[in-house]
């Protein structure tokens, strides 16, 4: 395509900030206002930026080229999208979930249910590696528990969020975890140091908050009916037993030991389905049938099919279909340079190295909301900034560590982001509900921006004299 090549142009500041603002305006009026399904709008937005560019000299072509690159750079982790939802379902045959809500209501306490619930989620997934497998997994196990202890729903999905979270930004398996040093140019054991920083005291006080607020829930607020209706229904149409449990066993033990996540997910399904054969008994073409389509054997019991009836292939789809979607309008917002021109104009007017916190965190985020994914607005953001902390002096793992403050925790309080739509879809609640909850997901960042607005944990590069290259024009380091 040498001719087009030659033909295009790059899009002026103002250009760029319109056709951002443009957009970020149709996604409010058409979700938020307006009620409008996500995919729709993100194509009328896809389609938007499409016709502007054209006008810039890119053709059809072109533009098709860049939504083919994002989506290939992204597609390793979309893949998880599938394994997810089949793990789910192999997780409910197996009666594995069943058995974690069953023995989680015979000896977790209202008093100490959101703790300890907290510090399991942050467990399974710093093992797992992956968010959305935790919430899928542990996290509607949890539900199933506070729901049946009398807690509220959205108290009990924000511990649920602030804990698989909280192992998705952690943990060396995790794809956000390996995308952020990735595309800030650091090392992934650097990037989690970093992290470890800001992320401590975060995750402290999000423990204290939950635990203040689990002690207003004493034994005597359990709802004992709703506790022996799920154990019942449960053990009317599952085989309770421990063994039913060797799945997240194996899975824990194989991410501890650093196995890939994706042949760790199918190795725990495919444990999950031989059991689901052998002790519950299920046709082994149910679930085969199952792992496509999701756990579809209704109990009866409202409460109880609310969290099981769920899972497989197909149940992803609508999250994988948005995720297609939001990465190509983000390829075309990124390759045609509408957001370089963003980026470039906002760090030239930033003077301290500390205010570059905010901005990262600011920008990513937005990213996030702009493109619906945040894979991307890592990618995007990481490769925007890397130029910009070289110069300052600037060590990459503090911005790899920004990448993942402002995109991996704060993606769950987008309602059309990838992450708010498959929390809703899981957890049964919207993230207006539980927004207020997911406590380590907002104080992270703002502990992370306070703390630097007081000049703590700004990475430098080794010391070097004033007269240094790399701190010459504008760049000098920071005193702060």
């Amino acid at each position: 395509m040498p001719e087009s090549d030659s033909n295009k142009r790059s899009p002026s500041t103002a250009m760029s900030f319109l056709v951002f603002g443009v957009a970020i305006a149709v996604i409010l009026l058409g979700v938020v206002l307006m009620g409008y399904d996500i995919h729709i709008v993100l194509l009328v937005d896809l389609a938007f930026v499409c016709l502007v560019s054209s006008s810039l000299g890119y053709c059809f072509d072109d533009l098709v080229e860049c939504m083919k690159k994002t989506l290939g750079q992204s597609m390793s982790a979309m893949v998880i999208f599938i394994f997810i939802g089949v793990i789910i379902a192999a997780w409910i045959f197996s009666g594995t979930v069943p058995a974690l809500i069953y023995y989680g209501l015979q000896y977790l306490t209202p008093k100490f249910f959101l703790p300890l619930g907290l510090l399991l989620c942050s467990v399974v997934s710093l093992s797992i590696g992956t968010s959305w497998g935790t919430l899928g997994t542990m996290g509607l196990a949890m539900m199933g528990i506070g729901t049946g202890m009398g807690i509220p729903a959205p108290l009990t999905a924000g511990m649920v969020i602030s804990g698989a979270f909280f192992g998705d930004k952690m943990s060396p398996m995790s794809d956000t975890t390996n995308l952020a040093p990735a595309a800030a140019g650091t090392t992934l054991y650097k990037h989690i140091s970093a992290m470890w920083r800001t992320t401590i005291p975060a995750y402290l006080i999000t423990l204290a908050l939950f635990t203040v607020i689990g002690l207003n829930y004493q034994a005597g607020d359990v709802d004992h009916a709703a506790i022996a209706l799920f154990s019942d229904t449960l053990s009317e149409h599952f085989v309770i037993h421990p063994i039913v449990l060797i799945p997240v066993v194996v899975l824990l033990g194989l991410n501890l030991l650093r196995f890939p996540a994706i042949p760790g997910m199918a190795l725990g399904s495919l444990l999950a389905a031989i059991l689901a054969c052998t002790v519950q008994g299920t046709p082994i073409g149910e679930v085969i049938l199952g792992l496509n389509y999701g756990y579809v054997n209704a109990t009866g019991v409202e409460l109880v099919d609310t969290l099981l009836l769920r899972g497989g292939i197909q149940g992803m789809m609508y999250t994988f279909s948005l995720a297609c979607i939001a990465i190509s309008f983000g390829g075309v917002m990124e390759q045609v340079g509408y957001l370089h021109k963003i980026i470039a104009v906002v760090v030239s007017r930033v003077k301290s190295d500390r205010l570059m916190v905010p901005l990262v965190i600011g920008s990513t985020t937005l990213g996030v909301a702009a493109m619906g994914e945040v894979y991307l607005s890592i990618v995007v953001n990481g490769n925007l900034y890397r130029q910009a902390f070289k110069d300052r002096g600037l060590r990459p793992e503090m911005l790899s560590r920004l990448l993942e403050e402002g995109g991996t925790l704060t993606q769950v309080f987008i309602p059309w982001s990838t992450s708010g739509v498959f929390i809703a879809a899981t957890l049964g609640v919207s993230t207006a509900e539980y927004w207020k909850f997911a406590f380590l997901n907002y104080i992270n960042p703002l502990v992370s921006i306070a703390l630097a607005l007081f000049g703590i944990f700004i990475l430098h590069v080794k010391e070097s004299t004033p007269e240094s290259p790399q701190f010459a024009h504008g760049g000098q380091k920071s005193k702060e």
